[in-house]
């Protein structure tokens, strides 16, 4: 689905990535942690072709990503990001209806079963209630939401996150961790997500890589990635890693310095 050799990026003489390569599968749930600064969004804009390569390359479906044009690339990638929509005057229905331009004729019209398609979005996510709201009457989390349905709305095989859960609280998170993961599974979807939480991305990512100062750190299961050792190299603090009682995954406990 997407393999990456050598990239490197750099932006007005700062090296941001540097040598980075690794492929991923049809089907994985791929999870991109680091810490603040590390390159994470640069990488998640070159894999989606936002960004033009600059050395290296990134073959998405065995092509370049510079040699699609935006439209067939939005036919089967979508990107969601922290705060992807429009601004304030839509409806929730006509946000989700934005998702299908890239299958729109010059004429604005669409496939017969859009209509059907959308209506089945709105009732998974449980937006019936909202749908003739304008956006900027809703909460963050419901916002969340309806950029998901969004795109959704594509149809994409390939989907992109940019930590969409930053600035969700904790119930908010794990609702729109679940809604994605139920997705994934029922569609074959390949996700390739920016998290900043290392528990969510333990819980929910079949793989993670680890980016730091622009260099491809580690890579491999969440069991192989979430240890003290390598918390501890990366983010410079030594966190207690203990199993998920219910699901098995690995988690941190954060250990506050001792004060003599």
């Amino acid at each position: 689905m997407i393999k990456v050799e050598q990239l490197s990026q750099s932006f007005h003489e700062r090296q941001v990535l540097e040598n980075m390569s690794f492929e991923v599968k049809h089907g994985e749930f791929f999870g991109i942690i680091g810490p603040n600064g590390s390159g994470k969004s640069t990488l998640l804009r070159l894999l989606s072709g936002i960004d033009a390569v600059k050395s290296g390359s990134v073959l998405l479906d065995g092509r370049p990503a510079s040699s699609y044009s935006r439209k067939e690339l939005a036919r089967w990638l979508a990107v969601l990001q922290q705060d992807a929509l429009p601004p304030v005057g839509f409806t929730i229905r006509e946000v989700v209806e934005m998702g299908r331009y890239p299958f729109q004729n010059w004429l604005g019209e669409d496939t017969a079963e859009a209509e059907q398609l959308i209506e089945g979005i709105i009732r998974k996510l449980h937006l019936e209630r909202l749908v003739e709201r304008t956006i900027e009457r809703l909460s963050g989390g419901e916002r969340q939401r309806v950029a998901l349905a969004k795109v959704m709305a594509q149809q994409p095989r390939l989907l992109m996150l940019d930590e969409p859960t930053t600035f969700l609280d904790i119930g908010y998170q794990v609702q729109m961790m679940d809604y994605i993961r139920q997705w994934q599974r029922e569609s074959q979807l390949t996700v390739v997500a920016v998290l900043h939480d290392l528990n969510l991305a333990a819980q929910y990512c079949t793989r993670l890589m680890v980016v730091h100062n622009g260099m491809l750190a580690a890579i491999g299961t969440p069991d192989e990635i979430i240890t003290s050792k390598l918390i501890t190299e990366v983010y410079g603090t030594e966190p207690i890693v203990l199993q998920h009682p219910v699901n098995q995954a690995p988690q941190i406990l954060l250990q506050p310095e001792k004060n003599e």
